[in-house]
């Protein structure tokens, strides 16, 4: 079934200036095995990873699927198989794709990351850039996120917590590579891929307000949000949460421990994050970060405070019941993606997990900006300094918003006159524009920058 069920609710959520909203849902596929990442990508399509292997494509509009790559060497137990991914900020003119998978290293189950390159039609030529990180039935991690042209790793203890505090093993940490597999030079432990450690089992990342922001897993209590800092411990297995015992204190004066923005007892088990920023179809969700929830069956709403050092609030959307939510991710226009997490986790079937969208239906059409809503801007791509729309569809008063295609906010301002608009300074890679006119309307396009 695609898209042929629809939920309409309010958005409804105590924040200054914003009143009640209707957020409607679409099931845009169904019939999945465990969608464990999800992308927007410059193409206007979601790619994502199946946890039995599969690196696939979907069309919004027609919910049609193609399936880009199956990894054979992939192997299910437990928690297990092919887990996060990441696309390189200049796609498609850097054609790669990092994606993080557990597999039989001579008999031994191992973690590792890959990088495939797209020939505009799949993938192919798969390269391994970081190998041998311990994998288990639960605790594996693991989320991917590219950061200034560096790529950052969560891995979890792999069922040993004792992994976390050695510097040594790969678990329970952030890693940070080059796109090339080897070690950054400014890395806290030369030789070492390890930025930060003391962590159980991180399976949400992203990045906003020069930060890195990540989610984890605790025990029975202690689910926690965390602010990822370079060269810096976050405890486990010796604490759960805040420093709050005796003996949890005594351990984060003597390792510089950093305590969570937030921990939840009883645990939500807490999975992917994302920014939602400046979003213009959801204004009591900007300034959020998202949450999916597997074991609460939510989806949180984190609201920061203006540094993005503090979580003032964390509230449950409204009327988003799917079942267990493992991944989300958010479109230039403000468009909401979720993928689910219900299928028997050992891929024995039936395979019965979805991608959802959520979205305004007074601020845009089903799938796909309808044809009057698009920003068409020229030269495209751009070599030079500038852009201007190819219409007159944001007149004056009207504002613009650049954002890269893992939804940060690099430019966001009032659109000068005859609607020219600077990209000076902006690397070379594919960028969303999203524009409001006066009245509320939104619209959208994408523009390629090219190396001057």
């Amino acid at each position: 079934m695609n898209g042929k069920l629809s939920l309409l609710f309010l958005l409804t959520f105590a924040v200054a200036g914003c009143t009640a909203q209707v957020m409607e849902t679409r099931i845009v596929k169904d019939g999945l095995f465990i969608p464990w990442e999800l992308l927007y990508g410059p193409d206007g399509h979601i790619w994502f990873t199946q946890k039995n292997g599969y690196i696939c494509r979907l069309a919004l509009q027609t919910g049609e699927t193609d399936t880009l790559y199956h990894e054979p060497e992939v192997a299910i137990r437990g928690e297990g198989g092919m887990l996060g991914m990441a696309m390189h900020p200049a796609f498609p003119d850097s054609p790669y794709l990092y994606v993080a998978y557990d597999y039989l290293k001579a008999g031994v189950y191992t973690e590792k990351i890959v990088r495939y390159t797209y020939n505009g039609q799949g993938l192919q030529s798969p390269f391994v850039l970081l190998d041998d990180i311990a994998a288990a039935s639960y605790h594996n991690g693991c989320r991917l996120l590219i950061v200034g042209g560096k790529l950052f790793i969560t891995t979890g203890d792999a069922g040993t917590g004792s992994r976390a505090q050695d510097l040594q093993s790969r678990n329970g940490k952030v890693l940070r590579i080059n796109l090339d597999g080897t070690v950054p030079a400014d890395n806290p432990l030369p030789g070492n891929p390890v930025w930060a450690w003391g962590l159980r089992n991180s399976q949400g990342l992203t990045y906003a307000n020069d930060r890195l922001y990540g989610s984890e897993h605790g025990p029975d209590s202690d689910d926690e949000c965390n602010i990822l800092l370079k060269g810096r411990n976050y405890g486990w297995p010796a604490v759960t949460g805040y420093c709050n015992t005796p003996a949890e204190q005594a351990f984060c004066n003597d390792s510089n421990v950093v305590e969570p923005l937030r921990a939840w007892t009883p645990t939500l088990a807490v999975s992917r994050i994302a920014w939602y920023g400046t979003g213009a179809m959801f204004p009591a969700l900007q300034r959020c970060m998202l949450m999916t929830t597997l074991k609460d069956e939510k989806l949180y709403r984190l609201q920061l405070n203006v540094a993005g050092d503090s979580i003032l609030s964390a509230e449950a959307v409204a009327g988003v019941s799917f079942g267990r939510l493992r991944a989300v991710c958010v479109a230039p226009d403000g468009r909401i993606f979720l993928s689910t997490s219900n299928s028997p986790a050992d891929g024995s079937g039936p395979f019965t997990d979805r991608i959802i969208e959520l979205y305004d239906p007074q601020s845009i059409g089903i799938g796909a900006l309808p044809a009057q809503r698009r920003l068409t801007v020229y030269p495209n791509p751009a070599a030079g300094r500038s852009i201007r729309l190819a219409d007159d569809m944001l007149p004056a008063g009207g504002t613009y918003t650049i954002t890269d295609i893992q939804g940060r906010v690099l430019r966001s301002a009032n659109l000068p006159a005859q609607g020219v608009i600077s990209v000076d300074g902006l690397a070379a890679g594919s960028y969303f524009l999203q524009g409001r006119d006066r009245h509320g309307r939104i619209m959208t396009g994408r523009f390629v920058r090219m190396q001057e």
